[in-house]
């Protein structure tokens, strides 16, 4: 084979080569190596280490503080993520309706993405501030007399779970708003004016076209917002002491998995232990996702230029 022939051929793969390497090195090592640590007792502090099989999972199972923080990590992530998908395909319907005519809505979009442009430590230390026991939160309500005295916020498990979730969802829901309004506008319009055409109210435009097209684009959401959720950490250690108190109301498994570091002479075995369990129950929900959310021949919307899809209103 001639050189140009394989330069015609072949030229594609020099391309995408860069990112194969960086993803080996960076992506598929650190998983195979994380999950080879996590059978052994290797600290940062000996040379040698043992092969231990699976007492790390087993003293991980039989101490409460992990259920504790995968109960905690899936309840933050659950109170943030389904209001702001909520609010996400809310807004997102209100800004592409035709009818409304909303004005100002690029810069309502630039508003509501803002908060997603600050960094996650400013962010804590804002609202630590804000809610710490001299500051404006407690001013306010002394000063007005919505309170006797001022209050130790972030000592209360509400109050501090409650601010967790807040700043999660505030972050995160104007990126949201972003992609679902993308997907909704690259939805062809003649489907809705076929639907109204056969006297489809907007529910039934919004049931049966909108959200079964937006199945790729709720697939990616869901993903990605359950393996950020599941990795959270920065928020919930910053605003506290660092162990996600009180009484660990707020500790994540990466939390969990720097204190097994951390507290044990850097214990890499023990926290690889946290992050093998991290990655493969956030693998197993991922896949069920994709498993639900998949696309099934009685929902394909498009065959609607054969049988209407909507009974018209009498």
């Amino acid at each position: 084979m001639s050189i140009a022939k394989f330069k015609r051929n072949y030229y594609g793969y020099f391309f995408i080569t860069p990112f194969i390497i960086g993803f080996l090195i960076f992506g598929l090592y650190p998983v195979y190596n994380t999950l080879a640590l996590s059978f052994t007792d290797t600290t940062l502090m000996s040379k040698n280490a043992d092969f231990v099989g699976l007492k790390n999972f087993e003293r991980l199972f039989a101490d409460d503080v992990f259920m504790n923080a995968v109960k905690n990590t899936w309840l933050i992530w659950i109170l943030n993520f389904f209001p702001q998908i909520g609010i996400a395909l809310l807004l997102s319907a209100w800004f592409t309706n035709v009818r409304l005519k909303i004005k100002g809505i690029g810069l309502w979009r630039a508003l509501f993405f803002l908060p997603n442009l600050l960094v996650p430590a400013s962010v804590a230390a804002l609202f630590f501030a804000f809610f710490s026991f001299y500051g404006p939160v407690n001013q306010f309500m002394v000063r007005y007399g919505f309170l006797p005295e001022a209050m130790h916020y972030l000592q209360s498990i509400p109050i501090t779970r409650g601010l967790v979730i807040f700043i999660q969802w505030w972050m995160w829901f104007g990126q949201t708003v972003i992609i679902v309004m993308a997907g909704m506008t690259s939805i062809p319009i003649a489907l809705y004016e076929a639907a109204m055409v056969d006297g489809a109210t907007a529910s039934q435009m919004f049931r049966r076209i909108t959200l079964p097209l937006l199945k790729p684009i709720l697939i990616y959401i869901f993903v990605t917002s359950l393996v950020g959720g599941m990795q959270m950490f920065d928020i919930p250690f910053l605003l506290t002491d660092g162990r996600g108190s009180p009484g660990g109301s707020i500790q994540t498994n990466n939390i969990l998995m720097y204190m097994k570091f951390a507290s044990s002479k850097g214990h890499i075995g023990a926290a690889s232990s946290v992050g093998v369990l991290v990655f493969i129950m956030t693998s197993i929900c991922a896949l069920g996702i994709f498993y639900f959310l998949r696309e099934r021949d009685d929902t394909v919307v498009i065959k609607s230029s054969k049988k209407s899809l909507f009974k018209k209103n009498t």
